[in-house]
């Protein structure tokens, strides 16, 4: 499930000077504006007449996905050699795009010019020359109450144009600057201009407010011209809401995202409070005896998020919540983390984890007693704070949700009578076993409607839970399948091996629906149009040139920027849907492709930090080098290794060609580090140690590294197995100490 906030981002910032794209300039000359034909800059015009001036230069961009068009944008022409401005989010991941002008004539895109999805930024380029592009204004003259219009494409109504007001020419928002104008936004402005009465851009439509459907904001144009200056500006998602909480009832502390939609009160972003503490009061305190209960779900249970009470007007509070699949008793008795106390912390199988929990707190003058889904699992004797506020807390960057949450007396849910468990446990086990049809079972579940939705609930989690283990088991035999048949292709010759074929099953260890003949047929196709190129008889440096030529510049891939980090870059399969990837991904695509073309002596270099292809004419040749990454360039080895590594210096082996298995290694590695930054539970990475060692069963860092992991989940079988594995296989002139650390933790694991 998604929660989305009650505001919505609509556009953002769109560049608008030349740009040189991997070292070929535009037409236009480098850091000038556009050249335009506008005649009468400074003339104020009627919003007639800035829709007939804007109209030509407004594009309809529609993204195609796999299943059909399923988004529409805007964007704008800003330069006559056919360069479009548009939204990242607009254009997806590198899906397939239609451009439609306002003649109704589509335009094919011949490249995406630029792209950074963390700044939402993207400039295409169609095929049509001298298409009229806009002037850009100087935002910094906007004046509050200056009259405004905005065009694009609201809710896919087309070329639309609509006139308001600049309510406030510099609005903070989240630590941006923005336009605040009086002007009703929708869904599909995205990427659409803000123009000021003489039809010059002032800014983007970026967002639009929960409060009133008439007012939004737009990015300065200026800060355009301030993000060409610096690549690398403020990193702020473009997805940007503005979650509005109703300030009669709710008053937020300490930061974070706090928003509301259907009576779900979510929370994403850090707290500005010690670890990533952020408050949400109710507005009206309880009495000093009272009961509070909410609903929460937490999307990742490594977080905290749950009832704060007693709270004063400064940091001193209790917080009752689940974190770590456990609940929390905690007092805060100020802003930092000395001042903060952990009174209990309890085990419970009465909470349900990644699932809606009741929470509910009674306190009184002399105790606080918690529940979790109406089962008491904290009854505690403390009276340090009393009065106050209570509402909800988080922690950590968490995302949860809340719902129901009250404050009164006597809370708590009835349960069920035996007579009527008994009831509904026969309608359900004969409406499951056939007995019965559904109309019959509404029927007698209408009879007692609240201990059937009870009790149905409770055997929707039983079930689920054993679905869950069946899902597990499924995928665990799946893995290792895909680990065994890995394994035996690796443990062929490295001449015989199939790369191609390793990185596929790589990819499918993650995705069992993926289509391995498939991709190794369409590979087939792409050797086929290089055979019998005159270029594959003139040497290995002039046919690798054509192998780079042939992906870099003909086919469009080329390395990944702004979303390096993706981990679709080390899936092979993506890199050849997308065709964009990292430097191992694109290496290991040359390298199979030069293979299968009988180019000889073409290998992998695995330089730290960015892999390289290697080749030369003869076996006595030193390696010659092609940065892939940077569309073929050719390096030296010095060259290369001042690039990667600078004075530092760099392992010998790093310098000699890498063998298959130890390609598919360094891949399975770089998704291993993926899911380490991205804050994954620990459970997500073992899959990958499992393949590391079904590859490498010598390895001892990633054997460490699974037995430390299995420990932390329970393992305790599997944490001994590998420990007993590295005692046996320690080197002689291992330390002593390492080796007495070892026993001891063993010991330990075994009580």
């Amino acid at each position: 499930m998604r929660l989305v906030t009650c505001a919505f981002v609509l556009a953002t910032i769109v560049p608008f000077l030349p740009i040189t794209v991997q070292g070929t300039p535009t037409d236009a000359p480098r850091n000038e504006p556009p050249k335009t034909t506008r005649t009468n800059p400074h003339k104020d015009r009627s919003v007639v007449e800035i829709a007939k001036l804007v109209r030509p230069s407004l594009v309809k961009i529609t993204q195609v996905g796999r299943d059909g068009p399923y988004g529409v944008g805007s964007g704008f022409i800003f330069s006559q050699d056919g360069l479009i401005a548009t939204n990242r989010h607009v254009i997806g991941e590198a899906r397939r795009l239609k451009v439609e002008t306002s003649d109704g004539k589509e335009h094919p895109i011949t490249e995406i010019v630029a792209t950074d999805p963390h700044l939402d930024l993207a400039i295409l380029r169609v095929s049509t020359q001298g298409l009229p592009p806009l002037v850009l204004g100087d935002s910094d003259t906007t004046k509050q109450g200056a009259p405004v219009v905005a065009m694009g494409n609201p809710e896919g109504l087309t070329f639309s144009v609509v006139e308001g007001v600049v309510s406030e020419p510099q609005r903070d928002i989240e630590g941006i600057p923005m336009i605040q104008i009086a002007v009703p936004i929708e869904r599909g402005n995205s990427g659409g201009p803000l123009l000021d009465r003489q039809g010059h851009v002032l800014g983007l439509l970026t967002l639009k407010s929960a409060r009133t459907e008439n007012l939004g904001f737009a990015m300065p144009v200026n800060a355009l011209k301030k993000l060409l200056e610096h690549p690398n500006p403020v990193p702020m998602e473009r997805w940007l809401t503005i979650g509005v909480l109703n300030p009669r009832f709710w008053q937020t502390r300490m930061g974070a995202l706090w928003s509301q939609r259907s009576g779900i009160i979510s929370v994403t972003q850090p707290g500005d409070g010690f670890g990533g503490r952020s408050l949400c009061l109710w507005m009206n305190p309880p009495n000093p005896e009272f009961e509070a209960t909410v609903t929460t779900w937490l999307e990742d249970e490594s977080g905290a998020a749950g009832l704060t009470f007693c709270t004063d007007d400064q940091n001193r509070h209790y917080g009752f919540y689940p974190t770590g699949g456990k609940l929390r008793l905690t007092r805060f008795d100020g802003p930092d983390v000395f001042s903060w106390k952990i009174l209990q912390d309890v085990a419970t199988d009465a909470y349900h984890p990644g699932d809606w929990n009741r929470l509910r707190v009674k306190v009184t003058e002399t105790h606080i007693t918690c529940f979790v889904n109406e089962i008491k699992v904290i009854d505690l004797e403390e009276s340090g704070l009393r009065g106050g506020s209570a509402g909800l807390c988080k922690f950590r960057n968490t995302s949860a949700h809340f719902k129901h949450f009250r404050i009164g007396n006597h809370l708590e849910q009835t349960p069920p009578s035996n007579e009527s468990e008994v009831a509904v446990n026969k309608t359900i086990n004969d409406l499951l076993g056939g007995q019965i049809e559904k109309d019959e079972a509404l029927q007698d579940f209408a009879q007692i409607p609240e201990a059937s939705a009870q009790l149905l609930t409770t055997r929707q989690r039983e079930l689920e839970k054993q679905l869950q283990q069946l899902k597990s088991l499924s995928i665990d035999l799946h893995r290792k399948t895909v680990r065994i048949e890995l394994a035996q292709e690796l443990d062929r010759s490295n001449e015989s091996a199939n790369l191609l074929k390793c990185a596929l099953l790589l990819s499918k260890h993650d995705n069992p629906d993926l289509d391995i003949a498939s991709y190794e047929q369409g590979f087939a196709l792409m050797v086929q149009e290089l055979e019998g190129r005159p270029e594959l008889q003139q040497g290995t440096a002039q046919a690798l040139k054509l192998v780079c030529d042939y992906l870099f510049s003909e086919s469009g891939f080329h390395g990944s920027r702004g979303d390096y980090a993706n981990r679709s870059n080390s899936y092979i399969n993506d890199v050849l849907d997308d065709r964009e990837g990292l430097p191992i991904s694109l290496a290991l695509l040359t390298i199979e492709l030069a293979q299968r073309l009988g180019i000889q002596n073409v290998v992998g270099i695995p330089l730290p930090n960015r892999f390289m292809v290697g080749y030369r004419d003869s076996k006595e040749d030193e390696y010659s080098l092609v940065d892939v990454f940077e569309r073929g360039k050719t390096l030296t080895m010095e060259q290369a290794i001042a690039l990667v590594a600078g004075s530092s210096s760099v392992p010998e082996k790093s310098k000699q060609p890498a063998s298959k298995k130890e390609i598919i290694l360094r891949m399975i590695r770089n998704l291993m580090s993926s899911q380490t930054e991205s804050n994954s539970p620990a459970t997500q990475s073992l899959p990958y140690l499992d393949l590391v060692i079904a590859l490498d069963p010598e390895t001892q860092s990633e054997r460490l590294t699974r037995a430390l992991l299995l420990e932390k989940i329970g393992d305790q079988k599997g944490a001994i197995q590998d420990v007993e594995w590295l005692l046996s296989h320690l080197p002689d002139d291992l330390s002593e100490n390492l080796k007495e650390t070892l026993e001891r933790w063993l010991q330990r694991i075994q009580r």
